[in-house]
This record gives C-alpha cells, structure tokens and sequence, in this order.
C-alpha cells in the first residue's frame, strides 16, 4: 500500500495556481481560483472511483446501452473551513447528489459512501490526519476517500503516508518545504487571511 498523490497537468489548473500564488490577487478572484481548482480536482477524482452502472435507453432510433452514475451509493463531502469550503463550491458542480457536511465528520456513515475531503493545502498534515483518524474509528477504508487540496507539502505527504498509506490525494502542486511555522513554500498564503480580507473590502 502506497500514498497516491496526483497533480494533473491541465493548464487551467496550473492558471488557476498561479493566480493563488500571486500576493497581489484580490480576494474575490483567490476565492474563484480555489473554487475552480475544486472544480478541475474533483472531476479528476471522480474519473475512476465513481460507481456507475450499464443501462439500456431508448432513442429516437433504437435501443442503446449508456453508463448512469449509481445514485444509491451516498457521496459525502467534508469541507475544512474556510478554504475547503471555497473548493467544495467548484467540487458540487461536477458531483452527483452529494452530502454537504458542515462541521465535522458525522457520527454515522452509511458503509458502502464514498468520502471527499476538501481542504486548501496540506502543510504538516497534522489537520488533515485528524479527520482521517476520526474516520477510521469508524472503520471507514482509505479506499473509500478522496481528498481535494490546492496545495501539497513533502513534509505533510511523508507524515500522512506513514500513517495512512493507501489514500489518494489530489491536487495543482507539490510544493518542496515549509517555514517553521507550518507555512508551504512557495506556497499560495493563508487562506483564511486571503478570504477575510474579501468581507473587509466590501465595507
């Protein structure tokens, strides 16, 4: 069992980085930059991984065999505010019927659901590895989650791999270090600073 980190190379991806990187991007459009990684990662993510069935349609012509997302399959998605949430308002745009949950992981999860994590950059990885571990008290397969970050550290990959290896991660870079406290290099800020500057503004 191994970590799998991926980073598609789409160039609207790549864009959409940038404009994260960037110090002077205002608040608004660092908003529409993660809301549209969200996007871009998810439909990655979903590629593989959602269930989906054969089906017989009928056209205007004949009869024909389609694929249909399984809607009995539960899909929840777990947003860690602020910058998570931003990301998940991109990701519902490509998810079928999915369960927004706000404030944590439920204390019930159906078994068969499937579960993506949202969150706007991996540092340490310490944050990221408590919702991981509140999950697997509840005996939930790694396989069963996805998690969608704008940003990656070495650091917090290595950390997370330890201890929960088969895990797929998705997301724009990965970045090589971190400051001593915890912030990625280049890095894209603190998002939780970026966006509350947009409500300031609107003062």
């Amino acid at each position: 069992m191994t970590l799998r980190v991926v980073v598609p190379p789409h160039p609207l991806i790549a864009h959409w980085l940038t404009i994260l990187r960037d110090s002077g991007t205002p608040s608004p459009i660092y908003a529409k930059g993660l809301e549209e990684l969200g996007k871009w990662l998810t439909y990655e993510a979903l590629r593989d991984w959602l269930p989906h069935r054969n089906e017989e349609v009928t056209t205007p012509q004949c009869k024909s065999i389609g694929v249909v997302i399984e809607s009995r399959v539960p899909l929840l998605a777990l947003p860690q505010i602020p910058g998570g949430l931003e990301l998940w308002y991109g990701g519902r745009n490509v998810l079928p019927n999915p369960q927004l949950c706000i404030g944590g992981v439920p204390n019930s999860i159906d078994e068969s659901a499937g579960i993506i994590i949202y969150v706007d950059q991996i540092s340490n990885g310490d944050d990221l590895l408590k919702t991981l571990e509140l999950l697997n008290e509840q005996n939930i397969n790694p396989r069963r989650i996805r998690v969608v970050s704008a940003l990656v550290a070495k650091q917090g990959l290595q950390k997370i791999g330890l201890k929960i290896p088969d895990l797929h991660i998705y997301c724009a870079c990965i970045d090589p270090d971190i400051t001593d406290n915890g912030e990625i290099i280049p890095g894209i800020g603190d998002p939780s600073l970026r966006l509350n500057t947009k409500t300031t503004g609107l003062n």
